[in-house]
């Protein structure tokens, strides 16, 4: 049976939820009108009924032991806000349009990340819709949506979602998310919906009311960890799963973003990363067409990766932090930080070859060994980028890499990603340089948790050394100056790059030694200490080089690498891409004159 109200039709509504520690459970119907119906205890502490009269739209508490009044856990919507009732909501009452879906491979995906509250002036998911011919046009496939599960106001990143099961009110609840995806589809555009299993927000949860959801055995940096390994954690675990599941075949998902598994805290000899795979292979096995699941992870462990057979988790991708910080740090010079553990170029040619630069070496940062390595991976294993809302917002001022670095990096920057045999990620705005920061922002309603998050923002930017002061993420302004100005991305350099971005993804998908991303054939060669990296990929049809020049001079390189009928077919140096003009052969020669901050690309068929 499923969690929550599940309406079944016919004004029939099932109740069903967990409280093993209650003597009494009634669901109290606050509209049209006022009802106590006592829920029945079955199996394993669920509480459950099949209540008649009950329309779509009845607003309901579950009333606790007679007296303490609470929300669903399972909400599917929550009108009022996380303090407000929950909602019944009759799933099967919107007409889907996607039946000719069939969904894409992984390995072909172009992500596109997006925040929902920013990335209109509207902040709705159907303010979204008007955007993705734009997205379309650049040769977006698939967009990944930052965290939608109900959180407390209208403003914040989603992380502090307390039902996980609701869709946020303000940005359209449940119909306005599944018109976006529905016109996803249509559009040939798939969605990744961003999960939050490691913890819940501070303000409107309300699950320690209800069951042992929690465990004081871990700490996490948001307090108790969620109880995945403990006693009663089985039906913690299939609250999660059936959620994961929820968002697969409910609003017709296709694949979810797991938020920092390593804050998932579980010594099980069965993990619960293991158990939910297994789950979603159990799902593909019925379902049209695959869905994925991929892990955000700080630990650098091919467990994630690895089949459940070996061991493994059995997801399908993660994202890759190494990639990005190797760039980065290449890039500006940034040093403070976790970027203390980056900077040679030789590191980024080990992640162009496994994703993963820490396999089990020191970390300055951490002062310990990071890592293992990422035996029998794919690059479709890996999604990388340049700026994603974590490496933005997570910076004092939330600035982005067109405020850091010229035009000339930023376009290194984006063949970098592009031109990768990983699964590339773009952050909204970033594809015409968005100069907007992206920062921090909250709405929450109790004044000791706003200090409480001014104090800890404070604290988070110590090890970097930023010294300015805090925007403060109550504030509504941080909000406001963190929406995107679209009118940038058809003008002057925004329309550049635009341009550029849009024909490296359009590259990227024409050119098969580009599009495959088979790791084994791909060869990465380096000029250290100069910042000069050579990728050579290869497929049945054809083969690309691309040479990389992140140093400010003029640079003779010889790229070793046969010279028989190698074309040239892009260079940023072109006066189209506001280049300096410098014109490279249309052959390649043995040596190679590099012009400063650029980069080339030949082919050999």
């Amino acid at each position: 049976m499923k969690l929550g109200s599940h309406y079944l039709g016919h004004q029939s509504c099932q109740f069903r939820v967990w409280s093993p520690t209650r003597k009494q459970v009634s669901v109290h119907l606050l509209s049209p009108e006022d009802r106590l119906v006592p829920l029945t205890l079955g199996e394993n502490g669920y509480w459950e009924a099949t209540v008649e009269g009950v329309s779509p739209g009845t607003y309901y508490q579950y009333q606790l032991d007679g007296d303490l009044e609470r929300p669903d856990p399972a909400s599917h919507s929550q009108p009022q806000g996380v303090h407000g009732p929950s909602e019944v909501i009759d799933q099967s009452a919107f007409l889907w349009q996607d039946t000719a879906w069939r969904g894409l491979p992984l390995s072909q995906y172009v992500i596109y990340e997006l925040h929902v509250g920013t990335f209109t002036p509207e902040g709705t998911f159907e303010a979204i819709i008007d955007r993705l011919p734009d997205l379309v046009d650049l040769g977006i496939n698939a967009i990944e949506i930052m965290p939608v599960a109900q959180f407390p106001g209208s403003r914040n990143w989603g992380y502090d979602g307390t039902f996980i099961y609701g869709v946020q009110n303000s940005y359209g609840g449940v119909n306005g998310l599944k018109k976006l995806v529905n016109a996803c589809h249509q559009a040939e555009v798939a969605v990744i919906l961003d999960v939050v299993y490691n913890h819940f927000g501070p303000e409107g949860n309300y699950l320690w009311a209800y069951a042992p959801y929690f465990t004081d055995r871990y700490k996490t940096p948001w307090g108790d960890a969620v109880n995945f390994d403990q006693g009663d954690s089985n039906e913690v675990r299939e609250f999660f799963i059936q959620n994961a599941l929820y968002w697969l075949e409910t609003y017709h998902i296709d694949a979810l973003r797991l938020d920092a598994v390593h804050a998932i805290y579980d010594l099980s000899a069965q993990p619960f990363l293991q158990q939910l795979g297994a789950a979603v292979e159990g799902f593909n096995e019925s379902a049209a067409y695959p869905r994925y699941l991929i892990a955000e992870s700080d630990l650098n462990d091919v467990r994630v990766l690895q089949s459940r057979e070996t061991g493994g988790f059995g997801h399908a991708s993660q994202w890759c932090d190494d990639f990005h910080h190797g760039l980065h740090t290449i890039l500006t010079g940034e040093r403070s930080g976790y970027y203390c553990d980056f900077g040679s170029i030789e590191q980024l040619a080990k992640s162009f070859k496994q994703g993963y630069i820490y396999t089990g070496e020191y970390s300055p940062h951490r002062r310990r060994n990071h890592g293992n390595v990422p035996k029998n991976t794919t690059g479709e294993n890996f999604v990388v980028c340049i700026q994603n809302h974590d490496q933005i917002g997570n910076r004092l001022l939330g600035d982005r890499l067109s405020t850091l670095v010229d035009f000339e990096r930023l376009k290194l920057a984006a063949a970098t990603v592009l031109l990768s045999p990983f699964v590339p990620m773009l952050f909204m705005g970033e594809e015409y340089g968005e100069k907007a920061p992206f920062q921090y922002f909250v709405s929450h309603s109790d004044p000791g948790l706003i200090e409480g998050v001014r104090q800890g923002r404070a604290e988070e930017f110590k090890s970097f050394g930023w010294e300015n002061e805090v925007p403060d993420p109550q504030g509504e302004a941080v909000f406001e100056e963190s929406k995107l100005n679209w009118g940038q991305g058809f003008t002057g350099e925004g329309q550049v790059l635009r341009s550029l971005y849009k024909t490296l993804i359009a590259l990227r998908k024409q050119k098969p030694a580009l599009s495959s991303l088979d790791l084994s054939p791909v060869q990465v060669l380096t000029v250290s200490p100069k910042n000069v990296l050579s990728v050579q990929r290869q497929s049945d049809q054809g083969c690309i080089l691309v040479i990389f020049n992140y140093e400010e001079s003029n640079l003779d390189f010889n790229p070793k690498c046969s010279h028989l009928a190698w074309h040239k077919i892009l260079e940023s140096t072109a006066i189209q891409w506001q280049g300096s003009g410098y014109s490279y052969p249309e052959t390649l020669p043995e040596t190679l004159s590099l012009a400063p901050l650029s980069f080339v690309v030949y082919e050999q068929q």
